[in-house]
This record gives C-alpha cells, sequence and structure tokens, in this order.
C-alpha cells in the first residue's frame, strides 16, 4: 500500500544535517504542487512573495517581464486597493522569449510607464521569472540602460523558483534591492532600522517599548515608511536589527555600503529563548530591559489556552509567521503533543532536532512537496489541532489557525497573541 514519505524526528536527529534524505530536498525530485504547497512554494507566492515585496519601497512601481503563466497569479495582487496603478506587464510573444529581444523592449517600456503616470514613481522594480534565468540575462545591466531612459532607479526583481536552494534565493535577493536606493547619509546614535518582514511587527509587541527605553528615539521600518523621503531616513541608523535570517545579506551590504552594523534576533516561540535573547540584546546596548510583564502575559494565555484544551495534540505546517520546528518544540516545552510536523528542512532549522528527539522521538516529519503526499492519510495521525494553512489543509475536520497574516508576530507579544488565537480557533469550532 503506498504512503506519505516520512521521518520520524528521531531518525533524522540519528542521520545528521550532512545525511538529510533526498525525500526532504526538493532539487532532488519532482514538486507535488498540492493545494497546501500551492500558496507559498513559488517565489510568486500569495503572501509576500516577490512581488509585493518588491514593492515594499513607498512610491515605488513593478514591471513584470514574464510568459503569462508565468505573471497570471499577479491579478489577484493587482486587485488590493493598495497595489493599484503598481503592476504594469510588458507584452511579449514566444519570439520575444526565444530570441530575446523582449530586453531591448524594457527601458523603452520603463519610459513610457513613468511618463504616463501623474506622479513619478521612486524606483522601477524588474520582475522577471525563470525564462530570464534561463537565457542568462544580464539583468543588472538592462536595468542601468533602462535608468538611462527613464531618468530614476531601476533595479531588478528575481522570482527564479530555479535558484530557491541555492546561495541566494529570491526573497534573499529582494530584501537586497529594497535597500539598494539608500545612500550614505550622517548617522544619529538613537535611531535603529528593523530589516526582516515587509510588513511591520504588530503594534503591541515589547520590541518597540524596549529600544524607546534603552534610549531609541526612531524606529524604522519599511513599511511603515510613508513616503519616499522618509524610507531614505534609514541610511541613518546606528544600527539594524534583523528580525528574520533572510535579510542577512541586506544587513551585510548595509555594513559594507552605509557603515551600519546589524545585530540578528531570532522569532521564537519558547519564551524563556525569548528572555535570553532580549537579555543578550540589552547587554550589548549597554542597557536594562525589564521583560517580566510581557512574559508573563504570554505565559498566562499559554495556560489560558492550556484550560480549555488540554490535551491538543498539534500538526504544524510551514505556510505560517514561523519556523515549524522551532514552533513545535515550544509546544512541546508547554506540555502539548506534536505527532506531525511539515517542513522544509535545512541547516537553520536542524538545530531544533535534538531537542524535539529528546522530547517527541516519534514526531512524523513530512516534507510538503514530496509526490507521495498524494497519499497522506489523516486518520491514524492523532491530531486534533492544526497550525499553519498547509497542516489546515490536510485536517480539515479539526480546529485550526492560518497564522499566516501580514502584520508579524514577534517576541512576547507573538506567543500572546498566537494562543489567544487557538483559543479563539477552538471555541468557535
Amino acid at each position: 500500500m503506498s504512503r506519505a514519505y516520512y521521518c520520524t524526528v528521531k531518525e533524522l536527529n540519528e542521520r545528521g544535517k550532512d545525511n538529510i534524505p533526498d525525500q526532504f530536498k526538493s532539487n532532488m525530485h519532482l514538486i507535488y504542487s498540492s493545494p497546501a504547497t500551492l500558496a507559498f512554494n513559488s517565489p510568486g507566492a500569495e503572501g509576500f512573495g516577490v512581488k509585493r515585496a518588491g514593492l515594499a519601497v513607498p512610491d515605488s512601481i513593478m514591471l513584470i517581464v514574464a510568459p503569462g503563466c508565468c505573471g497570471r497569479n499577479t491579478s489577484l495582487i493587482s486587485s488590493m486597493r493598495e497595489y493599484d496603478n503598481r503592476f504594469f506587464y510588458l507584452m511579449m510573444d514566444e519570439t520575444d522569449i526565444v530570441t530575446g529581444r523582449h530586453l531591448k523592449k524594457i527601458p523603452k517600456a520603463v519610459a513610457e510607464i513613468c511618463e504616463g503616470l501623474e506622479k513619478k514613481p521612486s524606483v522601477v522594480m524588474i520582475c522577471i521569472t525563470c525564462v530570464d534565468a534561463l537565457l542568462g540575462t544580464d539583468m543588472e545591466r538592462v536595468c542601468r540602460k533602462a535608468e538611462e531612459k527613464a531618468g530614476l532607479p531601476v533595479r531588478p526583481c528575481y522570482m527564479y523558483a530555479l535558484t530557491r536552494e541555492g546561495r541566494k534565493p529570491p526573497m534573499v535577493h529582494v530584501r537586497q534591492s529594497l535597500y539598494s536606493l539608500l545612500e550614505p547619509a550622517k548617522k544619529k546614535g538613537n535611531v535603529v532600522n528593523l530589516l526582516g518582514f515587509f510588513s511591520p511587527i504588530v503594534d503591541d509587541c515589547e520590541l518597540y517599548e524596549l529600544l524607546h527605553g534603552a534610549g531609541t528615539k526612531a524606529i524604522h521600518e519599511i513599511s511603515r515608511c510613508r513616503d519616499f523621503e522618509e524610507y531614505k531616513t534609514m541610511s541613518e541608523a546606528n544600527f539594524n536589527l534583523v528580525l528574520h535570517q533572510e535579510s542577512r545579506f541586506a544587513a551585510e551590504d548595509f555594513n559594507d555600503r552605509l557603515n551600519i552594523p546589524f545585530i540578528e534576533l531570532r522569532r521564537l516561540y519558547q519564551t524563556d529563548k525569548i528572555q535570553n535573547q532580549y537579555q543578550a540584546l540589552a547587554s550589548v546596548l549597554g542597557a536594562k530591559f525589564d521583560t517580566e510583564e510581557y512574559r508573563k502575559a504570554a505565559e498566562q494565555a499559554v495556560e489560558d489556552f492550556r484550560k480549555v484544551y488540554p490535551d491538543a495534540s498539534f500538526a504544524v505546517g510551514e505556510c505560517m509567521n514561523g519556523d515549524p520546528f522551532e514552533l513545535a518544540l515550544a509546544l512541546l516545552k508547554y506540555g502539548f503533543k506534536v505527532p506531525e510536523i511539515y517542513g522544509t528542512i535545512t541547516v537553520e532549522n536542524f538545530v531544533y532536532m535534538k531537542q524535539l528527539a529528546l522530547l517527541s522521538p516519534d514526531t512524523r516529519i513530512f516534507s510538503n512537496m514530496e509526490p507521495t503526499m498524494i497519499y497522506y492519510d489523516p486518520a491514524q495521525s492523532g491530531v486534533n489541532i492544526t497550525i499553519g494553512k498547509d497542516a489546515l489543509y490536510y485536517h480539515q475536520d479539526c480546529p485550526g489557525l492560518m497564522w499566516n497574516q501580514d502584520e508579524q508576530p514577534y517576541g512576547f507579544a507573538g506567543v500572546r497573541r498566537l494562543f489567544e488565537a487557538l483559543k479563539g480557533c477552538f471555541e468557535n469550532k
């Protein structure tokens, strides 16, 4: 009988990060694009895929240079009010693609778009796909030609699914492009940038108050910049806080080009680790953080959920705001069960495997994109609640939380909000 391939946490931990099974490496097999993965396994995904991310710079617009099959999912995004008149398409046919003559059309197209707009854009992002990856297009050169023609900044935006497992995946590169417009400026000792997400962290996150308490006057996030002038003030920061590992390259650019150093923090759901991380940050800043109130509120939310659902047995997916392995570990530490995790295994999240193996060695790990997932059967899973859009797809009869909203949960506020949402999800079901 055919079944979905999985490994237990114990088996993966014993194999080690250098011996991960091929079934967990998407470049080693066909991709199974189930409804569970269509939302996130493409760089043009819903949520903040390359297309929305590329428009994070205020007053920017995007020219999409792609065959119709690659550009079609933009129609949903462009229907959102905030993206009205910001997406444009280059008309191209098969001959354009085969001969590469579409590249000569780009500078003229950029100029025509800018001339036809009432307000001059701050930057034009050129979004290209795997077609140009296979053609070996020098997009940096094409952008320079477009800049000369249009008289304003033009930057590349690579929607290359082919480079997803590479050194610089699409979502890493787009973060670099977003900040490449910043010029050196005089530093202000009380300014910090938060790098990592394309939308703001939740308003009630304690990080804001902790930084203000340490003497920070201005906290910049690209998603909160009201216009291009405010965006440019990000170059005045004294240091950057990297809140997502995909922003490391961008932070290194800040350091090299603008002489702005960075400190990296992780998004965590383990309250003890969040506490340790904040204390380490306070030590670096020469400050003292009082986090007791925030931690108590988060842990109280965990207990409030436990009262209504003491036997919660989770399936944790990867299509959500968090690392599925770190979140699974947090749930286990809080005393809940986690029979299943759906996730793409990398060195980044393998660091949690040893602790997971100690707490729940029989937890099964599945790869969403592995073809045998077509045989997945939830009947014997032991799951009664889910987190993540993909996990919800596999367990449609269970209470479930998508947890993939634009506003980003972070710190103790993120933990509190998660368990409040889980409690409400169960009560509603």
